[in-house]
């Protein structure tokens, strides 16, 4: 972290998306993807996201960027409430706000040229660039950003089909960086790449970052990959944020139960550790996040849940310096 101040903040951030039925498709309900985070995201730091599938990460990582609507609560960009914006004068800040998808096979067009895939974004904003509207300097442009992430200038007009996982998943990356944003949303970038290629692709991130002067919010559902690429960890689950500490301090002291439910189900390379250790096993299903719990929403799978976790909704508070929880009952597992 570059300690260079706040970029991006969440204020009471809601994302409801209405349930539509009946013969006119009368709205019968909300299904509360995000529901109420207040979050900060500092200049230059990599901020892990993460939860089960179905936590929310996807559509806050979404609607940080303007892609999904916002039911209430404020996204401030550099100081500019980009909620109150209207999409003519969102434009402009685009080129700020990238994002990386998780399908690097359904993510890139299959009817475009590498050249073509890369360049889009760079022709989009050809008024940041100088010489982008003309085609020769764009392929030099294209050329020099395939440099960047490690593939050949030579694939410059090949088509996705030709490219492995992990090629195609670099070529994304291409795309994000080429309007030279200042914030990118990696929304689960390696989650389809083999073990070994997963490495490489993150390893490519901290050096574009380093280089660049990135700042990331790198979305995952496995607490393992993010373990050596992030500054701090957001815990999210059912549309809120549990638990944010420092990615050392959250590894080593976990204090949210949801948390140290999926700390224990990371794999750990030395089997007799791992055969004495002891797992926590969530019970029950995922609530519902068209009707989720009173009081705290993990209480119905919480092996530390009391009378109150059912009531009164725990407030999300510091327990230590920078380390923020929403528990009533934070601290090691009994």
């Amino acid at each position: 972290m570059n300690g260079k101040g706040t970029l991006m903040q969440l204020d009471g951030l809601k994302v409801h998306f209405p349930i539509r039925g009946g013969l006119f498709g009368r709205v019968q309900g909300y299904v509360q993807a995000v529901d109420g985070i207040d979050l900060e995201i500092m200049a230059g730091e990599t901020l892990g996201l993460v939860g089960e599938s179905g936590c929310g990460k996807s559509t806050l990582g979404r609607a940080m960027l303007r892609l999904v609507p916002v039911r209430s609560g404020r996204v401030i960009f550099d100081g500019t409430d980009i909620t109150a914006l209207g999409q003519r004068e969102m434009q402009p800040l685009r080129k700020e706000l990238q994002m990386i998808f998780q399908d690097p096979y359904g993510s890139l067009d299959p009817r475009k040229t590498v050249f073509q895939i890369i360049s889009e974004p760079i022709e989009n904003f050809a008024e940041a660039q100088p010489n982008a509207r003309d085609r020769r300097s764009r392929r030099e442009m294209v050329a020099e950003l395939l440099r960047t992430v490690g593939l050949r200038p030579e694939y410059i007009d090949r088509y996705p089909h030709q490219f492995s996982g992990g090629q195609r998943q670099r070529i994304g990356v291409a795309r994000a960086i080429a309007v030279h944003p200042r914030l990118i949303v990696a929304d689960e970038p390696v989650s389809a790449l083999d073990v070994s290629i997963q490495a490489q692709v993150l390893n490519l991130l901290a050096e574009l970052q380093r280089r660049f002067g990135l700042t990331y919010l790198f979305i995952a559902h496995d607490l393992s990959v993010v373990r050596h690429i992030t500054d701090r960890v957001a815990v999210m689950y059912l549309g809120r944020i549990v638990e944010l500490a420092a990615s050392d301090e959250l590894y080593q002291a976990p204090c949210h139960p949801y948390t140290q439910a999926l700390m224990s189900a990371i794999p750990i390379p030395d089997p007799e550790v791992e055969r004495r250790r002891t797992r926590i096993v969530l019970g029950g299903d995922v609530p519902s996040p068209v009707n989720p719990p009173a009081g705290c929403r993990f209480h119905t799978r919480c092996f530390k849940a009391q009378p109150v976790c059912a009531q009164v909704d725990p407030p999300f508070e510091q327990k230590s310096p920078g380390h923020w929880a929403a528990c009533h009952f934070p601290g090691p597992p009994p």
